[in-house]
């Protein structure tokens, strides 16, 4: 007999932070925000993808102070929340990372449908310096995309 009331529960989904696309468990990875504005691979592709270039171009060529601007915005957008940041395996080149346990840590979040974060990634930034946040911030606003820029 069919039962109006029978609600059946929604299979969990979640989308990787970087790029949108959605995942599965097995290609779901959790970094934390002191480890993604960490890694300057990460800012190399940032500021060298095509909506991007342009700023990172004018940057570099003519020292343009909006594309500075703009470009550090960017790093702030990144930064700006101490989160959990889910990202897919595609993703995981651009990050000096232990993946083994970035995947058991997204399968704890997993687990919990994502109501839960794990305590080894919540509040990464105030574990770093002030020096420490300052020098990505540099690198990400004033060097990053510079070997990709012919000048």
């Amino acid at each position: 007999m069919f039962n109006l009331f029978n609600k059946t529960k929604k299979k969990f989904k979640a989308s990787c932070d970087l790029s949108g696309s959605m995942l599965d468990r097995e290609s779901a990875y959790l970094l934390s925000t002191a480890q993604v504005i960490s890694s300057k691979k990460f800012w190399d592709s940032k500021m060298t993808e095509p909506e991007t270039m342009t700023y990172t171009e004018a940057h570099f060529k003519s020292g343009d102070q909006t594309a500075t601007n703009i470009r550090n915005m960017i790093f702030k957008k990144y930064s700006a929340q101490d989160k959990v940041w889910v990202i897919s395996d595609a993703h995981l080149h651009l990050f000096d990372i232990d993946e083994s346990s970035a995947k058991e840590l997204a399968n704890k979040w997993w687990d919990s449908e994502g109501k839960e974060t794990p305590n080894e990634v919540a509040n990464s930034l105030s574990g770093l310096g002030d020096n420490e946040f300052e020098n990505f911030k540099n690198y990400a606003v004033n060097e990053a995309g510079r070997r990709m820029v012919q000048l």
